[in-house]
């Protein structure tokens, strides 16, 4: 079985979270340090976007409705911050080969999050959600392509976050005024949007949702869903068993963020006890690929952070032995 993280993580030392994701984790990531200015999952997404000029309001960030990227200082520094941790990966991976992942906000979640230069979010104007969502599919593809320059023997996965998803699908995101919700959007539009990143590279689609909208990600080319699975509901573990069963790769966060650390055994127990109750194959889940809750930025010390990474494995083995006398 295999194991991996989901982002975000405590601190500020990406040399040294670097150096403990290359060997803690069967899947290592390039970590996000949200500790550090520029370093939160929103900021790594507009480092990449090479075609729109966003900059930094007190509300977050700002379409400018420019398409030159030296128009905003904050832009250029959230680059400058992800130059230097590829630089990083680049140096402690040489040599490497094996799988790789890297994260980045989803299209719906950045439109409902940045804003329009006139205010409001992107999510409000079509035009302006599908700009934003083209130049992050631009911009992934050249991430992509300068990661596997700087680390040819890495195999490439990219985890898009839709946190925002539901909401969106839902009606429920708040326009600016407060007064009202932004339109609803529907599962066709969601795919469009979704499916010009998916596109880029192999994709695992990471929501922490009571009942994440898993057919909108598969419908969209995902060949992942990560998932917390203490969060789904009867309905979100039917969406999952089919999504198992057609041969989709669930990331399974089992591992709480905080809280007491829970052993092996305990940690596996929901997903184990579920897969049983649902009938599904037990040998799928040795497919099954095991992660944390959520990011592990909330951890109250890196220490811990790497207790629960730790965990992992040992949890993943349970996993195993239990579909084994299954």
């Amino acid at each position: 079985m295999t194991t991996t993280g989901l982002g975000s993580l405590p601190g500020d030392d990406i040399r040294e979270w670097t150096k403990v994701l290359l060997d803690a984790v069967d899947i290592p990531f390039l970590a996000e340090l949200p500790a550090r200015p520029y370093g939160d999952m929103l900021s790594r997404a507009v480092a990449v976007l090479t075609e729109l000029a966003v900059d930094l309001q007190p509300a977050g960030w700002r379409l400018t409705g420019g398409s030159d990227p030296r128009a905003s200082l904050d832009q250029r520094r959230a680059r400058s911050l992800l130059a230097e941790d590829l630089d990083v990966l680049e140096e402690l991976a040489d040599g490497y080969t094996g799988p790789l992942k890297l994260q980045l906000t989803g299209p719906w979640t950045l439109a409902s999050t940045v804003e329009r230069p006139r205010g409001d979010k992107a999510l409000a104007d079509h035009g302006a959600r599908r700009d934003l969502a083209e130049a992050l599919a631009l911009g992934l593809g050249e991430h992509v392509a300068e990661v596997r320059r700087r680390v040819p023997g890495a195999e490439l996965v990219v985890q898009v976050d839709e946190p925002g998803l539901p909401a969106v699908l839902a009606g429920a995101v708040p326009t600016a005024s407060g007064w009202s919700k932004h339109r609803s959007v529907d599962g066709p539009g969601a795919v469009d949007l979704l499916s010009l990143v998916t596109s880029v590279a192999p994709t695992v689609v990471h929501c922490c949702a009571a009942r994440p909208p898993v057919e909108v990600f598969t419908k969209a080319g995902a060949t992942g869903v990560a998932v917390d699975v203490s969060l789904l509901t009867e309905a979100g573990w039917e969406q999952i068993a089919l999504a198992a069963e057609a041969g989709t790769t669930l990331y399974a966060g089992l591992v709480a963020t905080t809280g007491p650390i829970p052993n092996p055994e305990q940690a596996a127990d929901p997903l184990v006890r579920r897969w049983r109750e649902i009938g599904l194959d037990p040998q799928l889940l040795k497919q099954v690929v095991i992660t944390p809750a959520c990011g592990l930025a909330a951890s109250p010390s890196p220490a811990d952070a790497r207790s629960r990474l730790a965990l992992l494995r040992r949890t993943a083995e349970a996993i195993a032995e239990a579909a084994d006398n299954t």
